[in-house]
C-alpha cells in the first residue's frame, strides 16, 4: 500500500469533519447538489460512486469463478453470513435497539426509517473495500476475487428481493421500481461497463496494459471515495451536529452486526478447518457493507435528508476504523486459530 492508502483513516476522518462542517456552514450548495436528481438519483452522488466502484470491478475477472471449488468451505460460510444471516440480524438487531430500547430517545416519525436503512446497510455485501481488507490481512488473493464476483452475481437478484421482504416486515411501503433501478445503476451497469472495458484492455495489450489502466485509476477511485464521503457528510452536516445523540445511537447495532458477523464466520471457518489466509478475508468480506449502494439506495427510497439515509451515512462514518480493528482481531489471532485442530490448504 503506498502512503496515501496506509492513512486511508486519516484522510476519512478529514474529510468527514469537512463535509460536516461545510454541510453546517453552507448548507445552500449541498442543497442545490442533493436537488440535481434524474429518476430520484442523484447524479453527482451517482458519478462519484461510479467512479469508484468501476476501478474496483475492472480488477475482477469473472472467469475465476470456476476458483469458487478450490475455496469452498471459505465460500460457503461467507455466502451463509451475507445472505442468510447478516440482513435478518440487522433487521433484528434495528428493531431491538431503534425500534424498543432507544426508541423514547429518537424522531417517532423517524423510527421506521432509521430501521430501513439500517436493513439496507446490511443487505449490500462489501465490492470495493474487500480487496483493501484481504491486503491487510494477507488474504487469498483467488478467494477473495471469486467471492466478490459471487457476491455481485448474487446482489444482482438478491439485494432488491432481501430489502423489499424485511421493509415490508418493517410496515415500509417500497417502491420496487426505485430498488431495481439502483441495483440495475449501481450494480448492474458498472460491472456490464468494467467486464467490457477489462476485455479491451485485455486484446490490446494483455495483462500489461490492463495493470497500467488500474494504477492509473486507484488515485481516482480514492479521491473519488473521499469526495464522496465529503458529498454525503454535507448533505446531513446539520443533522449530525444538531443530533449528536441519534448518530451515536444509530452506532450501536451497527457495530454489534460487525463484530458478531465477523465472530461468526471466523468460528465457523475454523470449525470447517478453513486456512487462515481463507478465513480472515471471509471474516472481513462478511462483516464489510458496500456502503456506496446503500447510500444510493436510501436516498433513492426516503430522500437526502430522510433518517434511512442518515443511518446508511452513519455507516460509512464507523466502516473503516471498524474494519481496521477486525483486520488487527483476525491478524492478532492468527496462532490461536491455527493452534485449534490442523486445517486443511483450502
Amino acid at each position: 500500500m503506498n502512503l496515501f492508502e496506509r492513512f486511508l483513516t486519516l484522510w476519512v476522518a478529514l474529510c468527514i469533519v469537512v463535509g460536516i462542517t461545510l454541510g453546517h456552514f453552507l448548507p445552500a450548495p449541498f442543497h442545490y447538489l442533493g436537488r440535481a436528481e434524474l429518476a430520484q438519483v442523484n447524479i453527482p452522488v451517482a458519478i462519484l460512486i461510479w467512479l469508484m466502484v468501476v476501478p474496483m470491478l475492472l480488477k475482477i475477472d469473472f472467469g475465476a469463478m470456476h476458483q469458487v471449488k478450490e475455496h469452498w468451505r471459505g465460500i460457503g460460510v461467507t455466502l451463509f453470513i451475507n445472505w442468510a444471516v447478516k440482513p435478518f440480524s440487522m433487521a433484528l438487531l434495528g428493531w431491538l435497539f431503534i425500534g424498543s430500547l432507544f426508541r423514547e430517545y429518537l424522531p417517532a416519525d423517524q423510527i421506521d426509517s432509521y430501521i430501513a436503512g439500517l436493513i439496507i446497510l446490511a443487505a449490500a455485501p462489501c465490492t470495493a473495500m474487500v480487496f483493501v481488507w484481504s491486503n491487510l490481512s494477507n488474504g487469498e488473493p483467488h478467494f477473495t476475487l471469486s467471492q466478490v464476483a459471487l457476491n455481485d452475481v448474487i446482489m444482482v437478484f438478491a439485494f432488491a428481493p432481501i430489502v423489499a421482504l424485511l421493509l415490508g416486515l418493517s410496515s415500509i411501503i417500497v417502491p420496487w421500481e426505485t430498488l431495481l433501478l439502483s441495483v440495475l445503476l449501481y450494480i448492474v451497469v458498472p460491472v456490464i461497463f468494467s467486464q467490457i472495458w477489462r476485455k479491451n484492455l485485455l486484446s490490446r495489450g494483455g495483462e500489461a496494459k490492463l495493470n497500467a489502466t488500474l494504477k492509473t485509476l486507484g488515485p481516482v477511485s480514492l479521491v473519488a471515495l473521499l469526495a464522496t464521503l465529503v458529498l454525503l457528510f454535507g448533505f446531513q452536516g446539520e443533522q449530525i451536529i444538531a443530533k449528536p445523540v441519534i448518530i451515536a445511537l444509530l452506532a450501536v447495532p451497527i457495530l454489534i452486526q460487525v463484530y458478531f458477523t465477523s465472530g461468526l464466520a471466523y468460528l465457523l471457518s475454523r470449525t470447517f478447518g478453513v486456512a487462515h489466509c481463507v478465513a480472515a478475508p471471509s471474516a472481513l468480506i462478511g462483516a464489510s457493507n458496500f456502503f456506496e449502494l446503500a447510500v444510493a439506495v436510501a436516498i433513492g427510497l426516503f430522500g437526502f435528508e430522510s433518517g434511512a439515509a442518515l443511518a446508511t451515512v452513519v455507516g460509512v462514518l464507523i466502516e473503516v476504523p471498524v474494519m481496521l480493528s477486525v483486520v488487527r482481531i483476525v491478524n492478532s489471532t492468527k496462532g490461536w486459530y491455527e493452534s485449534g485442530r490442523a486445517v486443511s490448504k483450502d
